[in-house]
């Protein structure tokens, strides 16, 4: 595809800006405060200006073409330009725009796409996923796990078991119980999270955490084991649930030893509390398969989804209710006083189920299980050698690497030398969007990525990092 032609990025205006960036950023910064922006800061530079996309690319207003290997926000796992959804949204729109899902009312497009999910939820130990609960995002779903369970042990008659257990640096969502959740500080210190009955273990980051000598397989064990430290101080009568990603996103990607997950699933089996895998990232082809529950042999009570449910072309997300839960909550419960606007939104269900056969149609997840996933991690793992990295692996089509100031002694930058944000800044400057957290740098590429498209990241990751070093070394810290 062409870069733009219209007149107004042929032009220039203060600053080399085409008149259509210049007008959009003004706009920008007087009108539109964005999620997890400094404003302030945003306005001295202006926006990036994003006008069209396709495939896995991406063009901005002044006609750079940019490869998109973070899936616009972990989301376009079909890619960009996908006219059979744009056609789904249409028809549906002109058919039914909206209507919602409560007073006992319901709509086409969100009944077959319960239905569809919960065909496509494997049964995992004899556990099984029969039913949905519909949102907006994955903040709403985790939002509406904490009511789940909370009236799941209420129905139980164990009122005392209000604690979720969750993870640092974990990322489940900005919602006041989503941000709760999560384990990340600089949003606990906004808006005097967490709220109550929420509580922490530390994060399966082995790179970062294990002790000298220490096996990736004794350590994934030992993170696993925090979880039943918590819950024996906490007092296992007061404790409701565990949630995690199985592969942690916005964290860093962090990718658990094999041994983690097991212990993980043998410790909430012992102590009976309820197991809740956040999949907004990993769900729906990332890992392989259409939940990464089945790849790690997890069996959850509540799976969370969002983004790649519509590869992100309309908002929408859910819960998977897990039978036990399930049964409960409609035998004993009654009225579930829970719910949104946008609850089985019937353009999104379109969108999704169109999605889906989309999906199924060219075996995104098979390609990623069996082809572009161990393609990505052949390649991703050359970038070892690179002076910078001290760790670089993947997880199905996600990876992630650590930027390191001694590789030998695994000696991290000053934070605030803000590395990551440097080579992060080269990246774009290289037509690349890979995201940097903390000084790991992290991709997520849609899932209709090409072999040769894989190589090309390849080289504009090792020269973003090649101009990394070479900053660093100009100013004397390497």
């Amino acid at each position: 595809m062409n870069a733009p032609t219209h007149p107004s990025h042929l032009a220039s205006a203060a600053g080399g800006r085409s008149p259509l960036t210049a007008e959009l950023q003004a706009l920008d910064s007087a009108h539109f405060i964005h999620p997890f922006t400094d404003t302030k800061d945003l306005a001295t530079r202006g926006a990036r200006v994003i006008t069209h996309a396709e495939g896995i690319y991406v063009w901005d207003s002044e006609g750079k073409k940019i490869l998109d290997a973070m899936s616009g926000l972990w989301c376009v796992n079909a890619g960009y330009g996908r006219k059979e959804l744009a056609e789904a949204a249409y028809q549906q729109m002109m058919k039914l725009p909206f209507y919602n899902s409560f007073f006992q009312t319901t709509n086409e497009p969100a009944v077959r796409l319960a239905a569809k999910l919960a065909e496509l939820a494997p049964a995992v130990g004899g556990r099984t996923f029969q039913h949905v609960f519909f949102s907006s995002s994955g903040s709403e779903s985790n939002d509406t796990n904490v009511r789940m369970v909370r009236r799941y042990w209420d129905l139980l008659g164990q009122p005392q078991r209000k604690v979720i257990i969750s993870r640092t640096n974990a990322y489940h969502g900005s919602t006041m119980a989503g941000a709760s959740l999560g384990g990340m500080s600089g949003m606990h210190a906004q808006g005097d999270l967490p709220i109550p009955n929420i509580t922490h273990i530390g994060q399966p980051y082995f790179y970062e955490n294990a002790e000298p000598g220490e096996t990736p397989e004794a350590f994934g064990l030992r993170a696993a084991r925090w979880l039943e430290e918590k819950i024996l101080q906490i007092g296992p009568d007061k404790v409701a649930a565990f949630i995690a990603e199985p592969v942690q996103g916005a964290g860093g990607v962090i990718i658990p030893p094999a041994t983690y997950w097991p212990e993980i699933q043998r410790i909430v089996d012992q102590y009976g509390i309820l197991l809740i895998t956040d999949e907004v990232i990993c769900a729906f082809g990332r890992l392989g398969h259409w939940f990464a529950y089945e790849k790690f042999g997890i069996r959850p009570d509540l799976v969370t989804f969002a983004k790649a449910v519509t590869s992100g072309y309309i908002p929408l997300g859910g819960v998977m209710v897990g039978d036990r839960v399930a049964k409960v909550l409609i035998e004993q419960g009654g009225e579930f006083n829970h719910g949104y606007t946008y609850s089985g939104h019937p353009v999104a269900c379109a969108v999704a189920l169109a999605n889906i056969e989309v999906m199924e149609r060219e075996n995104l997840p098979g390609r990623v299980k069996d082809d572009i996933g161990p393609y990505l991690a052949e390649r991703f793992a050359e970038l070892r050698d690179h002076p910078l990295v001290g760790d670089a692996e993947t997880c199905g089509f996600v990876g992630g690497l650590v930027l390191v100031r001694d590789k030998a002694t695994r000696t991290h930058f000053d934070p605030d030398l803000a590395v990551g944000m440097i080579c992060r800044g080269h990246c774009f400057g290289n037509g690349l969007i890979m995201r940097a957290v903390g000084d790991r740098m992290i991709i997520s590429p849609p899932l209709v990525m090409t072999r040769e498209q894989i190589d090309e990241m390849m080289v504009l990751i090792r020269q973003a990092l090649d101009l990394t070093l070479n900053d660093l070394r100009t100013r004397g810290i390497c």
